[in-house]
């Protein structure tokens, strides 16, 4: 009788972030010292149950320099084994949040595990850095931020674009379409889109003012104390209408001094994502989303935004789930 092969295990899924800083005109970045590897690396671990990835990225730089972040661009990844079992771990940079950043009150306060499971956390120049990394696959997201650094690309904004969460179906619902809300599981999104744009240090959240738009970026507001910009172009009604208004409001932001939220609706998107890919290189434009639905239900389009002398460009982007 032939045994059957055992399954492989799941694969662990990680994130962590670059913290990075310039001073005396030198890039730094923050490594952390593990007693128990004897090793410096990233601040890092392990996704928990449910968790965003940006949110468990947050959440252990928090837990392990004390450091509360606000993420910046994605940079690669890393993928190895350890103990037999695959592991995936995802990176962004990132730079300590100021005490008015409002984003941060919408986060709960983290427990340091300092002393234990990190015993210490310094600021290396990046040169010093590279050698002090203990495993060689560590150095990889370093040369990316590194390179973005020294292109002027690694400064950057966010412009978090947000479709609204699940809403009830259009033909089981008898009031006006502007006022249909979100179901149960649109409701239970909600927190997660909470968790991704407090990650990107989201100060301003521009929304269509159609319930269910309000319903999704509301508990930011609430957790934040930001007041709601409704903006009636980015409605399906005024799109339909006038899509240069709605493309005229994408200009607006791309150029706002902060990190921002937009919330729209499916049919808006083609305006949307239309406005971001004339800002953006190719490389850029290529993973923008090109089919409809474009975003699936409460997920979020998060680009990062650099001012030239030409204006607004887009340097990297990245859709993301509420849902872990």
């Amino acid at each position: 009788m032939t045994r059957a092969a055992k399954a492989p295990e799941p694969t662990v899924v990680a994130a962590g972030a670059l913290v990075w800083r310039v001073r005396g005109g030198e890039l730094q970045v923050a490594l952390v010292h593990r007693p128990r590897y004897k090793d410096w690396s990233w601040p890092k671990g392990k996704a928990e149950p449910g968790e965003t990835l940006v949110g468990t990225a947050v959440r252990e730089v928090a837990e392990e320099t004390g450091m509360e972040v606000v993420l910046g661009r994605p940079l690669p990844g890393l993928r190895y084994n350890v103990g037999g079992r695959s592991k995936q771990v995802h990176y962004w940079a990132a730079q300590v949040g100021g005490r008015g950043d409002v984003a941060l009150t919408a986060r709960l306060a983290t427990p340091h595990v300092r002393g234990v499971e990190i015993d210490d956390v310094r600021w290396f120049d990046a040169a010093a850095a590279t050698r002090r990394l203990s495993r060689a696959s560590d150095r990889q997201p370093l040369v990316a931020l590194v390179r973005a650094h020294h292109d002027g690309l690694l400064g950057t904004r966010a412009l978090a674009v947000v479709r609204h969460a699940r809403a009830r179906k259009r033909a089981s619902w008898d009031g006006v379409e502007a006022d249909r809300p979100l179901t149960r599981s649109g409701q239970a999104q909600t927190p997660g889109v909470v968790d991704l744009l407090s990650a990107f240090g989201v100060a301003a959240v521009t929304t269509s003012p159609w319930k269910r738009c309000r319903q999704t970026v509301a508990p930011y507001a609430r957790a934040t104390g930001l007041t709601l910009d409704m903006v009636d172009a980015l409605t399906e009604d005024a799109h339909a209408a006038s899509p240069a208004r709605a493309a005229a409001q994408v200009e607006k932001l791309l150029t706002a001094s902060t990190d921002t939220a937009l919330c729209t609706h499916r049919p808006v998107m083609p305006t949307v994502l239309d406005v971001l890919a004339t800002h953006s290189p190719r490389a850029v434009a290529d993973i923008l989303p090109s089919a409809d639905p474009f975003l699936k239900p409460g997920h979020i389009l998060v680009v990062h935004v650099v001012d030239t002398s030409v204006g607004p460009r887009l340097v990297a982007a990245q859709t993301l789930s509420p849902c872990g």
